[in-house]
């Protein structure tokens, strides 16, 4: 019987908390080359939320208050009549600095040396080419993703699971089960800043091609407050692609396992209380908070109960079947 696992931020927070922090990210990016020129930088700050430390942005909040400024420049934009602009030049430019920026924060999480232990991903691989079972990622890392192209439970239709993700690009018909093919999905839920469009196809970039493609811009990017997330996954085909097929997986699933997700993403949230089947597990560090105070916060999240196991590494934990 399959099962869905959804995977979240504390995968790659287990191995390094500084190195795949949101804030961390958002910082390395900050003090990048080529980003923001002085002036640009001091219009994202007065976008940002007075909380004591306006120097640069720091968490969801912030990128919210910047979602909303570039959703708001995109409109004047779009007014635009006869050649005159609403916004000054600067304004102008601003919605492309700001994606470039949140582009180049998510990029911070495969800039790392960092790899999942074999001790978890050696098990976690096992149990998925016996099982078929669902994977499904709300990170922007590769730490994953990697671990089970070795393990070749990503290996195209040769392997347990599939992304769409194939030589000539992704494509959703990829994702349909012909002659008698049984394997799992592997969604990028989040998305990827390894995604991008290219001469009218959604292909992967190579690690490689990362350090090359300085003036790539990624498009399937879930980046942002947790309010703008859903007209985000909205605007992308393969983003929508993946929403679609994690309701396929959790109708064929016995359970669900919530690994390392901090329970705080609504639209996931929803989804399940409508959809999951009724064991949810979920797998979570032990500083996250006590028993009961989980126990209730998740019971009230998806609307149903759930096996709480806390662990002081959740990296520790094969029990998978």
């Amino acid at each position: 019987m399959r099962k869905t696992l959804i995977f979240g931020n504390g995968l790659g927070m287990a191995l390094d908390p500084n190195l795949f922090s949101l804030d961390g990210a958002i910082g390395r990016a900050w003090e990048g080359e080529g980003i923001f020129d002085p002036e640009t930088r001091a219009l994202v700050r007065c976008c940002l939320v007075d909380d004591g430390d306006t120097e640069r942005p720091h968490g969801e909040d912030d990128l919210d208050a910047l979602q909303l400024v570039v959703s708001s420049c995109d409109f004047l934009d779009r007014m635009s009549q006869g050649g005159a602009h609403w916004l000054s030049l600067h304004g102008q430019q601003f919605p492309a600095a700001v994606r470039k920026f949140l582009y180049q924060t998510a990029l911070q999480f495969h800039q790392r040396e960092v790899v999942l232990p074999m001790e978890f991903a050696q098990p976690l691989a096992a149990f998925l080419h016996d099982t078929h079972s669902h994977v499904a990622t709300l990170n922007y890392d590769n730490l994953l993703y990697q671990r089970m192209i070795e393990a070749y439970v990503l290996r195209g239709y040769g392997g347990a699971l599939v992304d769409g993700m194939l030589t000539a690009g992704f494509a959703c018909e990829n994702l349909e089960r012909r002659q008698g093919r049984t394997f799992g999905y592997y969604l990028h839920l989040h998305g990827s800043p390894l995604f991008v469009d290219q001469g009218g196809v959604t292909r992967k970039l190579a690690q490689a091609e990362l350090r090359e493609a300085g003036d790539v811009v990624g498009s399937h990017i879930v980046l942002t407050h947790v309010k703008h997330k859903p007209t985000v996954i909205a605007a992308s085909p393969l983003l929508q692609s993946y929403w679609n097929h994690l309701e396929l997986a959790l109708a064929e699933s016995e359970e669900v396992i919530l690994f390392g997700y901090s329970g705080l993403d609504t639209h996931l949230n929803e989804l399940l209380e409508r959809r999951s089947p009724e064991r949810i597990r979920v797998v979570e560090w032990q500083g996250a908070g006590e028993q009961a105070e989980r126990e209730l916060f998740w019971g009230k999240s998806l609307g149903k109960n759930a096996t709480v196991l806390r662990l002081a590494n959740v990296l520790d934990f094969t029990e998978w079947v």
